[in-house]
């Protein structure tokens, strides 16, 4: 198969679908669940915690069928920038893509640096006597060492990926084994009076701080369709690896959620001071097989964080990048790197934000930087998306769809409902750190830096709004199936169309 590559965009179509199903799958798994599971126990307050994995799960899945439709249909390098772009165009001109731009800038890094944070936490486990000195220069050691491996050309990254996610799996198999060989359903199955009690209002409180934390574990099954324009038969890839990932970490994370409590006690991941509440992993490889096992397996959760992070930033960095060469955000965004061909301020920026997200949340707590992300991303992307759908439908009912979502609009009815519980709940779960109007603040301030750029541009409202419907006209990315020339077209005239603007 010949190179599929645009002059104008410098993106190769080479990822195939095992390699789109293993980054979706890194970033989505990584540390998360092995540094919220604490976190989500105290949420509800007992081993009914499970349920919160399953919300996740369930809007996860129905934000995913979002992802795929889109994806599939649109598949440029930028993912939710293009899909905002495509559909708000005719009443906004570009402001719905530059502020989703804007935020991603914010709450992509952001959630990398959860990952960083959780890498220290484990770090922990392996170095009792780190101070939070030496463990906040751990971390920027890690954000560094990540920006450095992403510094190469994407096909050696879709190589090292898989290898880092073949780790992921492997460590997780190992903490589901080590909890079913010592597994105590007493322990796991044994709720307090009332965890069910589904009038009380502490346990809508305490459901809404699980979705968030359960969605925010499964955050990832869109990394791919930020790197549409470098993915192999988009319209089959992208819906594909979107669902198998989310099915496939679903029930990842019910075998492990459930093992785990099956052997530590939920008590012990509320006592701030115990290994269980840190390093809740570590605390059931100690228990089932013994320190050195405990250790061992620590070094390869160290690993799957590294890969999350990896793999996140990978996505996240290309966003910016369509955006500048569309001339919808600020233009030095908008080159590569001359011989790696990555889009290098995007890395640059994001990894400098990364890092001061994971000084933050060092110094306050994981789960405000988790609430403070998602409601970020929930105000723009999240919600703008589920409605991108039913507009592009009804703007260009002749896009060519090779993924239409299932049932709908209900998945999009329940991705709505999801999103608003997340962000109407924020301020509730987060007490004193106000994310809701941290979340606003921020927008607000993409809102005068778009102002500031549109007159700078003479772009709407400071000039006519440019419709562009390149995706209607332009080649068709699965044609490359066929191979030969005409395939090599069909591609490399919707990517250039996607970069073009």
């Amino acid at each position: 198969m010949p190179e599929l590559l645009d002059e104008r965009v410098g993106f190769v179509r080479r990822i195939g679908l095992f390699q789109a199903t293993a980054i979706n799958m890194s970033q989505m798994c990584g540390i998360g669940p092995f540094v919220t599971i604490p976190l989500m126990v105290a949420a509800f307050g007992g081993p009914q915690a499970v349920t919160g994995f399953l919300a996740g799960a369930v809007l996860a899945l129905a934000d995913g069928l979002v992802w795929a439709e889109l994806g599939a249909s649109l598949p440029g390098a930028g993912g939710s920038y293009v899909y905002l772009r495509q559909a708000f165009q005719y009443r906004t001109g570009k402001l719905m893509p530059f502020l989703f731009v804007w935020t991603a800038m914010l709450f992509i890094p952001l959630g990398m640096s959860t990952g960083v944070i959780g890498f220290v936490q484990y770090l922990g486990y392996l170095w009792p006597d780190m101070s939070p000195g030496q463990g906040d220069l751990v971390g920027l050691v890690v954000t560094a060492g990540i920006i450095v491996l992403l510094w190469r050309r994407v096909e050696n990254i879709a190589k090292l990926t898989v290898v880092l996610w073949t780790v992921m799996i492997a460590s997780v198999l190992l903490v589901i084994v080590a909890a079913f060989t010592h597994f105590s359903p007493e322990c796991a199955f044994t709720y307090p009076a009332h965890a069910f009690e589904l009038t009380a209002s502490h346990f809508w409180i305490g459901f809404a701080a699980g979705l968030t934390i359960g969605i925010y574990d499964y955050l990832g099954y869109n990394t791919i369709a930020y790197m549409g324009a470098e993915i192999r038969q988009p319209g089959r890839t992208i819906p594909r690896a979107v669902i198998t990932s989310i099915l496939g970490i679903m029930t990842i994370y019910l075998l492990l959620q459930i093992g785990t409590l099956g052997i530590v006690n939920w008590q012990d991941m509320l006592d701030p001071h115990s290994t269980a509440s840190s390093s809740v992993a570590s605390a059931v490889l100690e228990k089932a097989w013994g320190r050195g096992a405990a250790g061992t397996v620590t070094v390869l959760i160290l690993i799957t964080a590294v890969a999350s992070v990896f793999t996140g930033l990978l996505g996240g960095s290309r966003v910016p990048y369509d955006a500048a060469r569309d001339r919808v955000f600020f233009r030095p965004y908008g080159k590569l790197h001359p011989r790696h061909r990555f889009p290098v301020l995007g890395l640059l920026t994001m990894g400098a934000v990364m890092a001061v997200g994971f000084l933050i949340g060092r110094h306050t707590d994981l789960a405000t930087i988790i609430q403070l992300l998602t409601t970020v991303m929930v105000i723009v992307q999240s919600l703008a998306q589920v409605a991108a759908v039913t507009v592009l439908r009804r703007r260009q009912p002749g896009l060519r769809r090779p993924y239409r979502m299932w049932l709908y609009p209900l998945p999009s009815v329940v991705a709505l409902v999801g999103w608003l519980v997340i962000y109407g709940y924020a301020d509730r779960n987060s007490p004193g750190r106000h994310p809701i109007e941290w979340s606003l603040a921020w927008v607000g301030a993409g809102l005068v830096a778009f102002l500031a750029w549109a007159r700078y541009e003479k772009e709407w409202p400071f000039g006519p709004k440019q419709i562009s419907e390149e995706y209607l006209h332009g080649g068709d990315p699965d044609a490359e199936a066929a191979g030969g020339d005409e395939g090599d077209k069909g591609v490399a005239g919707t990517v250039g169309a996607a970069g073009g603007g």
